[in-house]
């Protein structure tokens, strides 16, 4: 067991009071590991508002002030210090053996086109066996095909796009293998949160925020990483969608500035004690 400490310090910039949702805390899921309180501050302090949306992510509704607003989060995560699972012989289900809330999953979304790729799809990975292997198969196509390069990324790229220009983020690697798989009828979502360089060397431009995506094989969800392309320790996911229009961390109705952005998933190798606003909350 690992404790990982997570959190983010964001200052936007609002030219007018403006309404935003913010999607910033631990995914419910995880919510039994939690070490800390897991609240959202701002400053200056303004009214907020917690709900649960569609896909089950817990919101934040906030009217940011005219001026600056520093939104900022910091929690610790109790982690099983165990890589994502691997189970080769997960199989997949045919359509009609899906559960309901799976088929959501199998269609088109805003960044995946399914339609658009589908040919290909079907051209490429036809012939590899079905289940975890055909999985694999096109994570190691979208790990080898795409190049990680954040000057080329851009927020209105699509899987397609990515799949032409070759190049992206990791949301981008994301899209393009849950595209794939969705053209496979393979049940796939988009997932993202913190993923910090444990077990792993460290990486000298860490990407703490990142995105992977989860497929529906055998019964149950399991976690794909189509950037890294190997199991990795102390995922903890934030929010799932059907892609990264479901998830953003902010949604602004209004002109706004981002001004700082700042992301920690540290390991803690002694023992935390909450700060004592938290402890006094709690």
């Amino acid at each position: 067991m690992i404790k990982i400490r997570v959190g983010c310090d964001l200052t936007y910039e609002f030219a007018a009071p403006t309404p935003m949702v913010l999607m910033l805390n631990v995914h419910p899921s995880r919510s039994a590991d939690l070490l800390a309180p897991d609240l959202i501050r701002g400053t200056p302090i303004r009214p907020l508002s917690i709900y649960t949306d569609m896909f089950g992510n817990t919101c934040c509704r906030v009217v940011a002030p005219a001026g600056e607003i520093r939104i900022v989060t910091d929690t610790v995560v109790a982690d099983s210090g165990l890589p994502d699972p691997v189970a080769p012989d997960a199989r997949q289900h045919a359509v009609a053996d899906l559960p309901h809330d799976a088929l959501v999953f199998l269609m088109a979304s805003r960044y995946c086109e399914t339609d658009r790729l589908s040919e290909f799809a079907w051209s490429q990975f036809g012939k590899t066996p079905e289940g975890w292997e055909r999985v694999q198969a096109i994570v190691d196509f979208v790990h080898n095909h795409i190049e990680f390069d954040y000057l080329r990324a851009r927020v209105t790229k699509s899987a397609a796009d990515v799949a032409q220009e070759r190049a992206g983020v990791c949301r981008d690697f994301a899209h393009l293998a849950v595209t794939l798989c969705r053209c496979m009828n393979i049940p796939a979502r988009y997932a993202t949160g913190y993923l910090g360089d444990i077990g792993v060397p460290i990486d000298p431009a860490p990407m703490d925020y990142s995105a992977w995506f989860e497929v529906y094989l055998g019964g149950r969800w399991y976690t794909f990483d189509a950037r890294h392309n190997e199991p990795r320790i102390g995922r903890i996911v934030i929010a799932r969608g059907r892609d990264a229009a479901d998830v953003a961390i902010s949604t602004t109705f209004g002109w706004n500035r981002l001004k700082n952005f700042t992301v920690w998933t540290d390991e803690l190798t002694q023992a935390y004690q909450a700060p004592a606003r938290e402890r006094m909350v709690a």
